[in-house]
């Protein structure tokens, strides 16, 4: 198994560690010390690539912006074990609804509260480095790009924060073909990350493609179909979250059984699980592809995650891999949680 994976000139475990998952997002999350006691184990096995953002885990009461406390989590984690890791972080969904006034003086509102103005960049950086406690972060995303903004002038920004010494290397997330093009002619980007997975494949028509004619790894957030093809999961046990309200999850669970049962197939008769099955997949299609790809799955067991890295030793047929490959036809339902379209990269090419 090899130890490193190399995004740009950024090397990373061969998976990352999704800290999302350890919050309260899917119906509730761990203590700050059982998360932390979860990502040392995790560490110790060779998971050392962390992606977090500042809008991940719940708000303080009477807070405003970002929540900021999934990073204020890792915080303890970070003061001890700093270089044993790669830490990314997000800025960008800044939890506000209206930004401040543009030139005209008229209050922009921005869609889902995302901003990209330089000035919100800066801002947000020296935000998450506060709470992260840290001084310098290693990847630095855009997590969505601001529709009022150009892409150019956030990602100048957000290379100042390198010239500083305040980020190591860039990254953007849920972009366009385009959208990235016009932003690595700024600075060179390290990665993108964006939903992939054996139903989520729309990034397989133009992002991809942009990102291995640029050099630019790739980071597949719910490379698991957010648990769904782990095969562990009831629709009771997602009663109590968002993924119950998405159409994949809601009101096609059981229209979508059919897809989880041909992975469950390959995974016996390999012996493996659906995780690792699915993650198996997502290298073999980014060595097809020519793409560096670092999936970021996550759990609140550390066994889960030690369990998704021997993932990295499992082969798949050509055989196996088609079948696989039809997974996603058999889908009922978009990938796209949130309803305004433009939220996900395929939703504006």
């Amino acid at each position: 198994m090899s130890a490193t994976t190399a995004l740009g000139d950024l090397l990373v475990s061969p998976i990352g560690y999704g800290c999302m998952a350890l919050s309260h997002v899917y119906g509730g999350g761990l203590s700050d010390e059982e998360a932390r006691g979860a990502l040392n184990e995790a560490i110790d096995a060779g998971i050392t690539f962390l992606d977090t953002a500042d809008v991940y885990g719940e708000s303080r009461p009477g807070s405003t912006g970002p929540a900021g406390t999934n990073e204020e989590m890792l915080a303890p984690l970070l003061a001890e074990r700093r270089g044993d890791l790669q830490l990314a972080t997000k800025f960008g969904i800044s939890g506000e609804t209206v930004t401040a006034a543009g030139e005209s003086g008229t209050p922009r509102i921005a869609p889902s509260g995302v901003n990209g103005r330089p000035e919100y960049v800066r801002t947000a950086n020296e935000a998450s480095l506060r709470r992260l406690g840290v001084e310098t972060i290693d990847l630095y995303y855009l997590h969505r790009p601001d529709p009022a903004v150009p892409i150019e002038e956030t990602v100048g920004a957000m290379a100042e924060l390198v010239e500083a010494g305040k980020v190591r290397y860039l990254g953007v997330s849920e972009v366009t073909a385009d959208e990235l093009r016009r932003a690595h002619a700024v600075h060179p980007l390290t990665a993108v990350q964006s939903e992939w997975s054996l139903w989520s494949r729309d990034v397989e028509a133009h992002v991809l493609p942009a990102c291995a004619e640029l050099g630019i790894g790739f980071v597949p957030y719910s490379p698991l179909g957010r648990g769904f093809l782990t095969g562990t999961l009831t629709k009771d046990a997602v009663a109590g979250d968002f993924r119950s309200s998405t159409a994949r999850m809601g009101e096609s669970w059981d229209a979508n059984q059919a897809a989880l049962a041909l992975v469950s197939e390959v995974a016996e008769t390999l012996g493996a699980t659906n995780s690792q099955v699915s993650l198996a997949w997502l290298f073999a299609k980014g060595r097809e592809l020519g793409v560096s790809t670092v999936p970021i799955p996550g759990s609140r067991r550390a066994s889960r995650m030690i369990e998704n890295l021997r993932s990295t030793q499992l082969e798949l047929s050509a055989e196996q891999l088609e079948r696989l490959d039809a997974v996603a036809g058999m889908v009922s339902g978009t990938r796209n949680i949130h309803a305004n379209p433009a939220w996900i990269s395929s939703g504006r090419e």
